[in-house]
């Protein structure tokens, strides 16, 4: 028997063949689609712009601080040592550290002052820096989403407006439960859902009654998910006399007194466990009213248009978050005889998952495109129709993606140190958020049905690709001719909004990607042999879709 020297012996303490960490690379610069949509839509200064951001969302302090955010999870003190209740939520700082630089980046309300101030790009720039720097961790994006959002339905009433809007537009984190003349910045958040009704927010039973000061109201009822509880001002639907209101809930009256917002529990989430969702009770809570009685949903439609715009942007940064990690990986391991990425089928997921991605990102920054020219009727249109379609669509196609990633590494991203299965568990929560995906596809049926222009600004948007590709035109035809079988159209209303979407998503490839990213979506996703998991391309350009895909250091 021949022995084995202790100098030739392998070494378990030293790992060979491992994918380095992928960190030190510019998220922003990095991402060919996202580069190409800013200057589609807006110019190459926007990129210039985003670099830093993308910079540091790309390192490994930043990578370090989505980790511990989610290891520590928040907890709640509801009474002080001495027995006054207080009702808070303490936070590991490394939420605090993601939270200051996306406030500091301008991610919350920061464009609407901007867009006020001349900017004709404000909204497009702060949808990419959100899908960058979302991708450090998703969860702290919730209170910057909400933030964003509450700025139009603000808007309802000059005067409340211009009391809280300065301070969400603010670049300042000042995190506190104080009265809103000693802050340097203010976070927003909403109290919608009840637990008897869920979506169905007409169904609401807290009750508001008016109190002698003018416009404010006693709340009274029970909130069944407000997230982050720790936000300077709510909005809070509940039952007026003359039926369902909205109102502004602050967390500290001017009088320095804590409102009445009773934390009953935080949520124990499969995800998203960064970020704090409460119970609330309302017991006597002051809320001053936003817009007219009864019409409290009309008042916060807004809210609900920009949030939902921010599911999808989400949704596409775990995309894009998942397809780095996952191609990173495949571009330095080695099985087989050679590197993965140099292996047909696997260069066939990783080119799937590519291509998905981009559509998701080319619709989400077309969206954004979109917010930034209110004054124009076919914009406006096409919003109206496209945010729940690329809602439902997007955030649908999101956990399949996500899981699909993961298995690219193998047991590696069934590890936890991976950041796969953090990408996993959070890969569902948009879906649900602002209206799961039948609530989005039968607001596609309402505003077909009630507003003609929408069809139209759909029409327009895909018809700009029309002789392109064959297989779009056939897709957009059919999709057509299922809008004239009313028979049976809201049990189809899933199929017709994923046909939608996807049309669009195939529209802005056939007008704007490489050859090949464009005819690898249309052969599959409009293909009759499409198998509805990926892997299952047909092109035969697939390595330059992955080299596209993949990030650089």
């Amino acid at each position: 028997m021949t022995e084995v020297s202790p100098a030739s012996r392998p070494d378990a303490r030293t790992a060979t063949n491992q994918a380095p960490a992928l960190v030190g690379h510019n998220v922003v610069t990095s991402d060919v689609a996202l580069t190409e949509a800013l200057t589609r839509h807006g110019d190459a200064d926007l990129v210039a712009d985003l670099t830093a951001l993308g910079a540091e969302a790309g390192s490994a302090e930043a990578r370090e601080h989505g980790m511990l955010a989610n290891r520590h999870h928040p907890e709640l003190t509801t009474y002080d040592r001495w027995g006054n209740r207080v009702d808070e939520v303490e936070f590991h700082p490394s939420w605090h550290w993601l939270m200051e630089r996306a406030v500091g980046h301008g991610l919350q309300a920061a464009p609407w002052e901007a867009q006020e101030a001349g900017d004709p790009y404000a909204h497009l720039r702060r949808a990419a820096g959100f899908f960058a720097w979302s991708q450090t961790e998703p969860g702290h994006g919730c209170p910057i989403s909400m933030t964003y959002a509450a700025v139009p339905a603000l808007r309802a009433d000059d005067a409340i407006a211009k009391e809280w809007a300065p301070l969400l537009a603010a670049r300042s984190y000042d995190p506190g439960v104080r009265t809103r003349s000693t802050k340097t910045g203010a976070l927003a958040g909403m109290g919608m859902t009840e637990k008897q009704g869920g979506s169905d927010v007409r169904a609401n039973q807290t009750r508001a009654v008016a109190t002698p000061d003018d416009g404010w109201y006693a709340l009274h009822g029970h909130k069944w998910f407000t997230s982050a509880p720790m936000n300077d001002v709510f909005l809070v639907l509940a039952q007026a006399e003359g039926g369902l209101t909205c109102f502004v809930v602050p967390r500290v009256l001017e009088d320095g007194t804590r409102n009445r917002l009773d934390v009953v529990r935080l949520k124990d989430k499969l995800g998203n466990r960064s970020n704090a969702s409460s119970e609330l009770e309302l017991s006597g809570t002051l809320g001053q009213r936003l817009g007219d009685e009864g019409r409290g949903v009309r008042t916060i439609i807004e809210m609900v248009a920009a949030t939902r715009l921010d599911c999808v942007l989400g949704s596409a940064a775990l995309m894009r978050h998942a397809l780095a990690e996952a191609s990173w990986h495949v571009a330095h391991r080695s099985a087989f005889g050679g590197l993965l990425v140099d292996k047909p089928l696997m260069q066939n997921v990783i080119a799937d998952l590519a291509v998905e991605s981009e559509a998701a990102t080319a619709l989400a920054m077309r969206l954004a495109a979109a917010v930034d020219r209110p004054g124009d009727a076919h914009e406006v249109a096409l919003r109206r129709i496209a945010l729940p379609l690329a809602k439902f669509w997007v955030c649908k196609r999101t956990p399949a993606m996500v899981a699909e990633a993961l298995e690219c590494l193998g047991g590696n991203g069934y590890v936890e140190d991976s950041g796969l299965p953090l990408m996993f568990r959070e890969s569902p929560l948009n879906s649900i958020w602002e209206g799961s995906g039948n609530v989005n596809a039968l607001d596609v049926l309402r505003a077909l049905g009630r507003e003609p222009e929408v069809l139209e600004a759909w029409i327009t948007e895909v018809g700009a690709a029309r002789g392109g590709d064959s297989r779009l035109d056939r897709a957009v035809d059919d999709t057509l001719a299922l809008l004239g079988e009313d028979a049976g159209l809201e049990a189809g209303a899933r199929r017709l909004a994923g046909r939608m979407a996807a049309c669009l998503q195939g529209s802005l490839l056939v007008r704007h990607a490489p050859a090949e990213v464009a005819d690898a979506f249309c052969g599959s996703r409009f293909g009759a042999s499409y198998g509805g998991t990926f892997g299952m391309l047909t092109s035969g350009s697939l390595r330059e879709v992955v080299d596209r895909a993949t990030p650089t250091v």
